[in-house]
């Protein structure tokens, strides 16, 4: 089990003025989108869209500040040793990284329309549709960059998949709120903070935690999901469409997490070509 180096330990002064570049992206950002829906709706409109965006993005950017003590080369346990920490601590994030942060900010800015609904004739409604399609876009650049340029970290492995199990909550939500999406869908978006807590209870509980093998099936269900997910968001596709596909896509997904969680906790066998 590794233990991650906490930000305020060894953390190169360079690196932590990048957390300041992001908190710096992510306010402009932020602000922009809000001053944009003031001059197509009112601000009640653009108060309503920060009041949902701004925890999402306040806890990305606690995520990142929080871990940047793992922004070591690869992705394996880091160093025991303090010192050698503090050597392998990259003073900067890398393009991958920097990829992967923008992509959170864009499902922060999609979680925005959780309290904003536009009439159906107004631009805005393909607004979930870009920001999280654009994100679920990004999740494959991110990942292609980390390995092609030689920037793979132990703290991008924790951003992409903080990032994705918040994109799979926050656009679901936005789905349902906007009647796109059925509430049994968000099932997909509570299975996966299920298997964490479920993971971790065990972990409190002395109890053996087994690693997940690789996997052929788990990347492409959820490249699935984030598909259909920026589909269901799509004005032009029919509601009546929508849910019946929602059922067919949910279900093998669903069965993936149970699969999985009976491996961890050792009542089922793992087999890497599952």
């Amino acid at each position: 089990m590794s233990t991650v180096t906490r930000s305020g330990d060894s953390v190169p002064p360079a690196l932590r003025r990048r957390w300041w570049l992001a908190v710096a992206f992510a306010t402009t950002g932020t602000l922009a989108t809000a001053a944009a829906l003031v001059r197509a709706f009112d601000a009640t409109a653009a108060g309503r869209w920060l009041l949902a965006a701004v925890p999402v993005a306040g806890y990305q950017l606690w995520f990142l500040r929080r871990f940047l003590g793992a922004n070591r080369p690869g992705v394996s346990a880091p160093p025991t040793d303090p010192a050698r920490a503090s050597r392998d601590v990259s003073p900067t994030l890398g393009l991958a990284n920097a990829v992967t942060v923008s992509r959170g900010w864009l499902y922060a800015a999609a979680a925005g329309f959780l309290l904003v609904v536009p009439p159906p004739q107004s631009l805005w409604r393909w607004g979930p549709l870009v920001l999280y399609g654009a994100g679920a876009a990004l999740d494959a650049v991110d990942g292609y960059l980390a390995r092609t340029v030689g920037q793979e970290t132990e703290l991008g492995a924790k951003l992409d998949m903080a990032f994705d199990t918040l994109g799979f909550l926050v656009a679901p939500l936005v789905g349902v709120v906007w009647g796109r999406l059925p509430v049994w869908y968000l099932s997909l978006s509570l299975a996966r903070y299920l298997f964490k807590l479920g993971r971790g209870w065990r972990r409190r509980r002395d109890k053996p935690v087994y690693d997940l093998p690789e996997s052929r099936v788990r990347r492409p269900l959820a490249g699935v999901q984030m598909a259909f997910i920026t589909v269901a968001l799509c004005p032009l596709v029919p509601v009546s469409v929508v849910w019946p596909v929602a059922a067919v896509v949910v279900t093998p997904s669903l069965l993936v997490f149970a699969r999985d969680y009976l491996v961890v906790a050792g009542h089922l066998e793992a087999r890497a070509s599952g």
